[in-house]
């Protein structure tokens, strides 16, 4: 049952408290040596160089670049599912987020290592993914199943992973830069990513601003979208464009990060109801919440070493999957 208007303005700021109490966390917890009591004097002034350079250069980036991947795996997966009209569509799931990391190991073998080129790499992976999983939803059968278009997802982000792990075979140098990257991490992050990302964030977030309404009206049917003065055509494609935008923005600095794109939008709706307007704005803060919780867990889960963000995800993102299917009645495998 959604909340009522003054209660889901209630819960946003909840939500944004939230993200700003994690964030702090974020800052203070780390594998390493440098404490929470010691960055939270870094916080407080302290002039002690080697907390403030783990604090200023190590921890605020990747919390940064946390906030924003959070945010964009979030709003991408909630409009991929909407235009798709599929509660199981996530970047993760139906080959997008493969398309792009594909993409990004493919530039690195070819020795190409500046972040812009990895993102704009990227996001033509993620275009032609999300092309692909739009494709499909079109073929008759496939687009009223959700179950088979996750399997179709599946084989398509199975291949796309089996060529790029043949790719590292033939080159060493990739292999072992790439083997960190591959699996999601924020690890090693740096503002210049942060820097990197922010033209395609804006022109995704201004994109949205544009095609929320239109998208809230193809959810009653194309025709009354068309008779309300849209375009549902042009409105795929500029969702296809800005879920681009977004994973590959996101793949191309924190690797594959699986189950966020399916989580987020699933609580967001949990608490906002059909309607994909509300829906977006639910995802701003609980997409950054689910990634950034997620980031902490791994650093300290194993100290002094660090778990894949990714893995974290995935055991989050896994029991969601399994209860939206049985949920839906979708049909049994």
């Amino acid at each position: 049952m959604p909340l009522s208007v003054g209660n889901q303005r209630t819960q946003i700021t909840l939500l944004l408290t939230a993200l700003v109490a994690v964030s702090l966390v974020s800052l203070l917890i780390g594998a390493g040596s440098v404490g929470p009591l010691r960055a939270l004097a870094v916080l407080g002034g302290s002039q002690d160089s080697d907390a403030s350079f783990v604090v200023w250069q190590l921890r605020a980036p990747r919390t940064l670049i946390g906030i924003i991947v959070g945010m964009a795996l979030g709003v991408a997966g909630a409009l991929l599912q909407a235009v798709s009209r599929n509660p199981l569509a996530e970047p993760g799931l139906l080959g997008v987020s493969a398309g792009a990391a594909f993409a990004v190991a493919l530039t690195l073998v070819m020795g190409a290592s500046a972040a812009t080129m990895r993102i704009s790499v990227a996001q033509l992976g993620a275009l032609l993914g999300c092309i692909c999983v739009l494709s499909v939803t079109r073929v008759r059968g496939l687009g009223s199943d959700p179950v088979r278009l996750v399997l179709a997802g599946a084989a398509f982000s199975g291949l796309l992973g089996s060529l790029t792990s043949l790719m590292l075979l033939f080159d060493q140098r990739a292999a072992d830069e790439i083997r960190f990257w591959v699996i999601g991490s924020l690890a090693g992050r740096r503002l210049d990513d942060v820097v990197a990302m922010l033209p395609s964030m804006l022109v995704a977030a201004v994109a949205v601003v544009f095609i929320a309404r239109p998208l809230a009206a193809l959810a009653l049917g194309e025709r009354a979208a068309s008779g309300l003065g849209h375009h549902p055509g042009l409105i795929r494609w500029l969702v296809v464009a800005c879920v681009a935008l977004l994973v590959g923005a996101a793949t191309a600095i924190a690797g594959p990060i699986a189950f966020v794109g399916l989580v987020v939008p699933f609580a967001a709706r949990a608490l906002a109801g059909p309607d994909i307007r509300r829906t977006l704005w639910f995802c701003l803060p609980i997409g950054p919440l689910m990634v950034l919780m997620a980031d902490i867990i791994a650093r300290v889960a194993v100290a002094p070493s660090e778990l894949p963000i990714g893995v974290l995800t995935a055991l989050c993102g896994a029991p969601v999957l399994v209860a939206v299917v049985r949920a839906r009645r979708l049909p049994t495998l």
